[in-house]
């Protein structure tokens, strides 16, 4: 969430740095609630030190003998009159946090300005995609050729956009995440954690998952009001949920491998082949908890971290800054991977790498002591996917296919694989 102050202090330029972001900011609706939150507080403020004095006289009254009745009538209406002065302004108060909750965080000044995702912008490149001497087929017909990928199957026991892997896949997708983890947690300094896959609702709405994007999660009915994780980034974010974190411990670093549910709410027709974009895949994803100071340093490293897995897998890849309208809603500014797909002739998708600032710190009022001031401040979180296994396993079978239909495995995977080199029919 931003900074409430900010917007009340200037909503004009809130207004203009929104609309970068293709977000209509309602000033008029926000000025007018404003102006009656102002008026309620100050009537609120000055019945309860009405009702102070009056209690005061009903006091020394008492203490004289003098007859109290009419002092405590006044003193009964006084309380009548603050009761509901107060229900009103906790009635405007909620309707305003409701507004602040659904404004998206503001882009960092260094995110380039666009409409779509056209207007991404590529920061580097690492490796040339290969040159086949024939036609690369994509994941779907190579698995299934395999007899290790079944669709069929998939939907048989639950619907369409889940998949079944079974033998060398299903047994290549578990080493990925067993690789990833390694990497992270041996080389980048991170902490495995275990975390449940289904959460409350406040820490949806900690990392901006509530109110905003409820039909893209599913929700559990009946007694337990709970939700499946869209990503491991709620429920390992909000470790540092209502905590006061000390200097000495930050940065914090974790690192979690879990399966992520979505709806796929508004991508209907999208991708609706193969495993790109299914309503259930896995992650291994990384968070870092930091002084405010050090987060766009830690932006850099965390994206590097995410890069390195793709790099000893001898993937080629893309880095690109999403611009303003294509950036995340809690996002101030995010870096995508983007893998290369043969299949498809371009770049997709396998890992975003972002700075949150405080707007998820302000949600989750997260906040370490600064020793310099004995304050408490907001923290700054980040996340990214280091990666997506479902997508690194499209991407590994794509780019290193044979004629045949073969799967060579990436020589960093051949110990986690226990010796197996290709994966054949």
């Amino acid at each position: 969430m931003n900074d409430p102050k900010i917007l009340r202090s200037n909503l004009q330029e809130a207004y203009k740095i929104l609309k970068k972001r293709g977000f209509e900011l309602d000033i008029q609706k926000i000025e007018n609630l404003e102006e009656q939150r102002k008026v309620l507080q100050t009537k609120t403020q000055d019945l309860q030190n009405i009702r102070n004095a009056h209690a005061k006289k009903v006091g020394l009254a008492k203490a004289k003998g003098k007859d109290i009745t009419e002092l405590l009538n006044q003193t009964s209406t006084l309380g009548t009159e603050l009761e509901n002065a107060s229900l009103a302004l906790s009635k405007i108060q909620e309707e305003l946090q409701q507004i602040y909750a659904t404004i998206p965080n503001f882009p960092h000044a260094t995110v380039p300005e666009g409409t779509s995702e056209e207007d991404n912008r590529e920061i580097r490149r690492w490796s040339e995609p290969k040159n086949f001497t024939f036609t690369p087929q994509d994941h779907v017909a190579l698995g299934e050729k395999l007899g290790l990928m079944d669709f069929e199957a998939a939907a048989k026991i639950t619907g369409t956009r889940f998949v079944v892997l079974k033998g060398l896949l299903a047994k290549l997708q578990r080493t990925l995440a067993d690789f990833m983890l390694d990497i992270h947690t041996n080389e980048h300094g991170y902490q495995e954690v275990y975390v449940p896959y289904l959460v409350n609702s406040d820490s949806l709405f900690g990392t901006g998952n509530l109110p905003k994007f409820y039909d893209d999660l599913f929700h559990l009915s009946g007694d337990l009001k709970y939700s499946l994780i869209p990503t491991a980034e709620v429920p390992v974010t909000n470790l540092v949920r209502d905590e006061i974190l000390k200097a000495e411990d930050l940065p914090l670093k974790y690192a979690a491998h879990t399966p992520c549910f979505r709806s796929e709410v508004g991508s209907y027709g999208k991708d609706i082949r193969g495993m790109i974009r299914n309503h259930q895949f896995e992650k291994v994803e990384i968070v870092q908890i930091v002084k405010p100071e050090h987060s766009y340093q830690a932006l850099e490293e965390l994206t590097n971290n995410a890069e390195q897995i793709l790099q000893k897998l001898q993937l080629p890849y893309r880095v690109v800054a999403l611009c303003t309208k294509d950036l995340g809603f809690s996002s101030a500014k995010t870096y995508d991977l983007e893998v290369w797909l043969p299949s498809q002739n371009q770049y997709r998708e396998i890992s975003s790498c972002s700075n949150f600032e405080s707007f998820q710190a302000r949600r989750m009022q997260a906040r370490w002591r600064n020793p310099q001031t004995g304050k408490t401040e907001l923290v700054h979180t980040l996340n990214g996917s280091g990666l997506a296994i479902g997508r690194t396993l499209v991407a590994i079978m794509e780019n290193f296919q044979d004629e045949y239909g073969n799967i060579h495995v990436p020589e960093v995977l051949w110990q986690y694989m226990g010796g197996i080199k290709i994966i054949k029919p």
